[in-house]
C-alpha cells in the first residue's frame, strides 16, 4: 500500500486558465492545502507511524517552500509533478521537456533528487516515460493497464510502472467546484472510505499494490482526514500489508527477477477507420 498526495496547490487551477488567479474563491479554495491540510495530514501520518510519497510540482514548491521542508522534515519522500501542472499531452515535447526540467530544477533547490515521476492528472505522452528514464528516476506512475508493479522499456532504458487508478482518487469522492469544474462531488467519508476499504481487501488477496492518490486541499478537511486514518489503522491491524513509499516499493520491485516486462509504443491505429474528431 501506497499514499500518495499530490501537492499541486493552486498550479492545477491555473493550468486551467490563467483567470482564475483574480479568483479569491478559487485561490484561497487551493491554499487551504499548504496551510491547513498539509499540516493536519502531517500529523496523522506521524501519529500512524508511516511515511508517505508526496508528488510536488516545482510551481507548487517555489511559492510555498516552508511545505516542502515540513514534508522532508517527516522523512516522507518528494517525487516528481511536473513544474506548471499543464498536461503532457496538451503541450509538445519539447514545451514537456522544458516544464519536466524546471520542475526538477526546483525541487534541487530544497537538495531534492526524486526518483519518481507523476504526470498532471495522470496524462502523459507517450514520449514521456523515455523522458523520466533520461533523467535518471527509477518509476513513474501514470499508467493504467494493470495493478501490480511492473517495468516499462523505454528508449532510454527500463523504469518501473507503478499503475494508478481513478477509483482511488479522491476526486472522484470529494471534488467539488463551480469554475473551473473539477467535479460536484461531497461524498460521505464513510463511503469514501468502504470504496477504498472493499478495493484494500480485495487487492490483498489478489496481491496487488493499493496507490491511494489523496490531494490535501480535498482530504485535509478534518472528517476526511479522521476518515483516512481510521483505513490506515485498518490495514495496519490486517498484519500482512506494508505501507511502504513509492520510491522503497520501485526499488524493492527492481529486485524482483520475476517482474514483468512490457514495451511501451503508440497504438497504431488506421485515419481511415477512425478519423480525428
Amino acid at each position: 500500500m501506497a499514499l500518495t498526495f499530490p501537492l499541486d496547490v493552486e498550479s492545477c487551477m491555473l493550468a486551467a486558465g490563467r483567470r482564475y488567479a483574480d479568483s479569491p474563491n478559487v485561490m484561497t479554495h487551493q491554499a487551504y492545502e499548504p496551510q491547513v491540510g498539509v499540516p493536519r495530514i502531517l500529523d496523522m501520518l506521524a501519529a500512524c507511524g508511516v511515511k508517505a510519497t508526496f508528488f510536488v510540482p516545482g510551481w507548487s514548491a517555489d511559492h510555498w517552500p516552508r511545505m516542502v521542508e515540513g514534508i522532508l522534515e517527516g522523512g516522507h519522500e518528494v517525487a516528481h509533478h511536473s513544474y506548471s501542472h499543464r498536461i503532457p499531452t496538451g503541450m509538445s515535447e519539447a514545451e514537456e521537456r522544458a516544464d519536466f526540467e524546471r520542475g526538477l530544477a526546483s525541487l534541487a533547490k530544497f537538495g531534492i533528487k526524486p526518483t519518481g515521476h507523476r504526470a498532471a492528472t495522470w496524462t502523459p505522452r507517450w514520449t514521456t516515460a523515455s523522458l523520466v528514464a533520461e533523467h535518471g528516476l527509477l518509476y513513474e506512475t501514470n499508467l493504467m493497464d494493470d495493478d501490480k508493479p511492473y517495468l516499462l522499456e523505454t528508449g532510454r532504458g527500463d523504469i518501473v510502472e507503478l499503475p494508478p487508478h481513478w477509483s482511488l482518487d479522491d476526486y472522484s469522492q470529494y471534488a467539488f467546484m463551480w469554475d473551473p469544474e473539477i467535479g460536484h462531488n461531497v461524498e460521505s467519508p464513510l463511503k469514501a472510505i468502504e470504496v477504498w476499504r472493499l478495493e484494500l481487501e480485495a487487492m490483498r488477496d489478489y496481491g496487488c499494490l493499493l496507490q491511494l492518490t489523496c490531494h490535501p486541499f480535498l482530504s485535509g478537511r478534518p472528517a476526511r482526514v479522521k476518515a483516512l486514518r481510521g483505513l490506515i489503522e485498518h490495514a495496519q491491524k490486517l498484519g500482512d500489508i506494508e505501507i511502504l513509499t513509492c520510491d522503497e516499493i520501485a526499488r524493492r520491485a527492481l529486485k524482483d527477477p520475476s517482474l514483468p516486462k512490457r514495451p511501451h509504443k503508440p497504438l497504431v491505429v488506421d485515419p481511415a477507420l477512425y478519423p480525428t474528431l
